[in-house]
């Protein structure tokens, strides 16, 4: 067994950890914890890119940035969320996700400004060697084994930028919210926000208080819907039951609303169109708005819903702080944006909240074996390892619900391969197709822009189980937490002295298989 101690590598001086995590966000800090409470025998550390963690909430700052779920479900399980609010701005997660690290010791297995540029892994010394890409430019080496993606889906140095004719005649500024200036005065200003989805959505209210007026415009339009920013049930439960018990029925019954809206919309999508819009017309007071702004081509859940805290996007509509205009962009002009319809908005600012750069496993190489292999060439195998690739998982999200409820499940279920190999005298495990006529599909069932981009190049999924993402938290709490760790899996040892690589390959019945 292995001293929770990162050592040295006894052949080399390269340092060797057990599990890699890849990450100091949401995900990486979650995986931590379930590595030091269910694998305490297990080194690890956590290389991060930038220069400080938290990830998505300390790298976007724009004003309004907050979750787009509450936070009972958002939060960690086993750290239960305190504060009133369940929306929480975004500087209040990054503190809620800093204080949890420092409590459990995790910021100290942190390393910034570390990229990971590239994986190799050696079936014969069952681990991989990895290249860290330092400040100083140099190229670093460590090995383990197991490696830990938990980077999130979206890339942190690029952003979706359509080209758009005359940007160079604008006189004003143009900015993306990925990398909103501190220093940006938009007091008095006229701003257009470019979009529809939930970054404009967030951003257009929390503007148009100090703005002179903001101009949403969006190609087309999405589903609203609205949220209690104090959850009043939620508040009773916590009078009555200890806050880790409260937390734990309050992430509960959340957990159950979303999926139940998930399944009435994807069940019923007509009715749940009606209910959805309703509730916008009354917000807005306005059955006109609803038909011109608030009317998608697409059926509920198609896309993910778009959230507004306590309606705050349409009351900064019916003050006339804000307006939406659908509408496709002809070009820039000096002083605002010429729509294709002939309608002029003008703008001092424009914010191109037009999308994120979706990619896989932290944009890495990877060899397997001396072989190139894609990180997205694969099929899922229980929504976070890839077939063909040992001893490798990426941890994601959730589309249809909050990220961690997903990401907490796949951390689980990597200690419980971990802890399987140990109990088996296994070095690595590698999931495998049994069945090649399987019909495999986009990991992604959503036909927003942003996925639809980049579906060539994400994993893909299969029809039925392992291979399948249902989409849903209480049966994959079932299969990820209890189901059987062999099924679709290769095990192998690492080399020995005067051996070759040992591989057992099983394949239980299939009624066997949870």
């Amino acid at each position: 067994m292995s001293s929770p101690t990162a050592r040295a590598d006894s052949q080399a001086d390269i340092e060797h950890v057990d599990v890699l995590i890849v990450g100091a966000g949401l995900s990486g800090i979650g995986a931590a914890y379930r590595l030091q409470t269910m694998c305490p025998n297990k080194s690890y550390a956590i290389l991060e890119a930038r220069s400080a963690m938290g990830g998505t909430w300390d790298q976007f700052r724009y004003p309004g940035v907050r979750s787009d779920s509450d936070m009972f479900t958002l939060g960690y399980p086993f750290e239960p969320w305190t504060d009133p609010k369940s929306v929480a701005d975004g500087s209040e997660i990054l503190a809620y996700l800093t204080q949890t690290a420092e409590k459990y010791g995790i910021d100290r297995r942190i390393r910034y400004d570390q990229r990971v540029v590239h994986a190799s892994w050696s079936s014969e010394d069952a681990k991989w060697t990895v290249q860290v890409r330092q400040p100083n430019r140099e190229t670093a080496v460590m090995t383990c084994s197991f490696l830990y993606m938990c980077t999130g889906y979206f890339s942190y140095r690029a952003a979706h930028k359509p080209a758009f004719a005359g940007v160079e005649d604008f006189q004003g500024k143009i900015v993306h919210p990925q990398w909103w200036p501190t220093d940006l005065d938009y007091t008095n200003k006229q701003l257009v926000v470019i979009g529809s989805g939930a970054t404009a959505v967030t951003l257009v209210p929390a503007i148009a208080q100090r703005s002179a007026h903001v101009t949403m415009l969006q190609r087309s339009p999405s589903y609203i819907a609205t949220l209690a920013t104090v959850d009043p049930v939620a508040g009773k439960i916590r009078e009555l039951l200890p806050d880790q018990m409260a937390h734990h029925v309050i992430r509960a019954k959340n957990a159950a609303f979303n999926q139940g809206l998930y399944d009435f919309c994807r069940h019923s999508p007509k009715l749940a169109r009606r209910f959805l819009q309703t509730a916008v017309g009354k917000q807005l007071g306005s059955s006109r708005e609803v038909d011109a702004h608030f009317t998608p081509t697409y059926e509920p859940w198609d896309q993910r819903l778009c959230l507004a805290p306590d309606g705050d996007l349409f009351a900064a509509i019916r003050s006339g702080d804000a307006s939406v205009v659908t509408d496709q962009i002809e070009r820039f002009t000096a002083d605002g944006i010429q729509t294709v319809s002939g309608r002029h908005l003008p703008a001092d600012i424009v914010v191109t909240a037009t999308g994120l750069q979706l990619v896989s496993a932290g944009e890495i190489g990877m060899t397997v074996d001396e072989v190139d292999v894609a990180p997205g060439s694969g099929v899922v195998y229980r929504g976070l390892m890839s077939s063909d690739i040992p001893n490798f998982a990426s941890c994601v999200g959730y589309t249809n619900a909050s990220w961690t409820l997903r990401a907490d499940l796949s951390s689980r279920f990597v200690c419980r391969f971990l802890n399987y190999l140990d109990q088996h005298n296994y070095d690595y495990g590698v999931p495998f197709i049994g069945d090649p006529k399987m019909e495999l599909r986009p990991i992604i069932d959503l036909t927003s822009g942003y996925v639809q981009r980049v579906v060539d190049f994400l994993p893909r999924q299969g029809t039925r189980s392992p291979w399948l993402l249902r989409q849903n938290y209480f049966l994959d709490s079932l299969s990820v937490r209890f189901g059987r760790i062999d099924r679709n899996m290769r095990f192998g040892r690492k080399r020995r002295p005067s051996s070759r690589p040992a591989v057992v390959a099983t394949e239980p019945p299939e009624q066997m298989l949870a």
